[in-house]
């Protein structure tokens, strides 16, 4: 599922063709390309199933197969949306991470989502653009989109014909289901549950009523294969030995503070050997019993920052966790959770740090290299990440950087503190699992 541009719709129509066809009882593998933690949330829940991401930048182009292959296993249909405009990628680097590399490594077809909310002969043109730009990438069909009467909707498909492209369906600009959004997108799902499930119902019955859901099916059908064998957590070359003997128990942090993690995450320490324990720093006042590890994903900290002060058993229990060595991974919104203060609002104190809100929006791929060793990984290591956030974190002294960013500009990050590593980076394990086997083996140790 693709678009002109960003803001066409491929949220709404991805995630109302996921749930249209979950309802009709086939098994549906949601996808997202590139690093968003949100909208597959709104596929999960869609669906059933873990949202996955298929991000060539960070993951590299070769790796985007397998992980295909792993998420859609056991499934009858998978449903990818894009992101951006069909041909954006990465910043300055061709068609790198873009929706149609993503398209052409998976052999499969696109549908063009379109605004034809200010248009109606222009569409041809729009489409045949699209169509013809590169000859590897087959649009399969076209949804309009955002159509606002049913003599806009005969003027829109009559400009189509002849394009070569079918027109798929149609939704009316009318019917529309709002979904709210604030500074780094979409409200996620787990913050808004009820009124996100009958936002996912609501896409249903308006894809049902608008888009030939049989057409799309068999577009779907004719899709090549990727001829990549599935990837495995557990299996390949530098991802160490699994942990021998006890499990040690990882805390993992989850609820509506913390819901930006990829799915392979857990499946990769678990792999490694560990026991994976979610809790919610919102309300649980004690770590997992026996937790030997920690790992803080990102989120929205900036909005529930009274709430997280105001668990004091909580962040007493980090703290002390942090100072008796334990291993702690944290990104981004763990950042800002271990920092002395965010906005003012007393945090866990675990680094001699002070974070805030900002005007300015962080945002990129980056390339990283490990400035030395930690508990997660070994000096070094060299990987891609991305980042999001507005705010900023003002460091004191006793902490060495965790990472030395070496594009697309140079300057080090986060923080090194005896097992712990902080950092805004948002990182895919998948694309270095050794990272994952360290920390479960340095969990083991403690």
């Amino acid at each position: 599922m693709a678009a002109p541009s960003s803001g066409s719709g491929k949220t709404t129509v991805a995630t109302g063709l996921m749930a249209a066809f979950t309802e009709r009882g086939l098994a549906v593998s949601p996808h997202k390309v590139g690093p968003d933690y949100i909208d597959p949330g709104y596929h999960a829940l869609a669906t059933g199933r873990p949202g996955r991401n298929l991000d060539a930048y960070m993951c590299g182009p070769d790796l985007v197969g397998p992980l295909f292959e792993h998420g859609a296993a056991g499934c009858d249909l998978a449903i990818v949306e894009g992101v951006m405009g069909l041909y954006d990628g990465a910043a300055g680097q061709g068609e790198l991470a873009s929706t149609a590399q993503i398209a052409k490594l998976l052999r499969a077809p696109v549908v063009l989502v379109v605004d034809g909310s200010s248009q109606s002969r222009s569409v041809a043109a729009l489409v045949h653009g699209f169509a013809s730009w590169d000859p590897e990438v087959r649009i399969g069909g076209v949804i309009l989109n955002k159509v606002g009467s049913d003599r806009h909707e005969e003027l829109l498909r009559e400009a189509l014909d002849g394009s070569g492209v079918p027109v798929l369906g149609a939704l009316r600009r009318a019917k529309q289901v709002r979904t709210p959004s604030r500074h780094l997108g979409l409200v996620p799902v787990a913050e808004r549950r009820a009124e996100a499930v009958e936002a996912v119902a609501a896409l249903a019955e308006q894809v049902r009523g608008g888009v030939d859901l049989e057409a799309v099916l068999a577009l779907a059908r004719g899709a090549g294969t990727t001829g990549a064998v599935a990837w495995e957590p557990g299996a390949g070359a530098g991802q160490g030995k699994r942990t021998e003997g006890a499990q040690p128990v990882v805390a993992v942090a989850a609820g509506p503070a913390f819901t930006f993690s990829y799915a392979e995450h857990a499946e990769l320490l678990s792999a490694a050997g560990a026991t994976v324990v979610p809790f919610d720093p919102l309300h649980d006042e004690q770590l997992p019993d026996g937790t030997s590890g920690l790992v803080i994903g990102g989120g929205f900290p900036e909005v529930y920052a009274p709430e997280l002060s105001a668990n004091e058993p909580l962040r007493k229990a980090v703290a002390a966790l942090a100072a008796a060595g334990t291993p702690v991974a944290a990104e981004c919104a763990g950042l800002l959770y271990l920092a002395r203060s965010l906005d003012g609002q007393p945090m866990c104190g675990v680094l001699d740090a002070e974070a805030r809100m900002s005007e300015k929006l962080t945002l990129g791929y980056r390339e990283a290299v490990a400035v030395g060793d930690s508990a997660l990984a070994a000096a070094g290591t060299r990987l891609r990440g991305h980042e999001f956030h507005r705010t900023v974190i003002e460091p004191g002294a006793g902490a060495a950087p965790a990472w030395g960013f070496t594009h697309p500009q140079r300057r080090v990050e986060g923080f090194v503190q005896g097992n712990v590593h902080a950092s805004y980076l948002h990182t895919h394990w998948a694309s270095a699992p050794e990272m994952a086997y360290r920390f479960v083996e340095r969990c083991a140790q403690r």
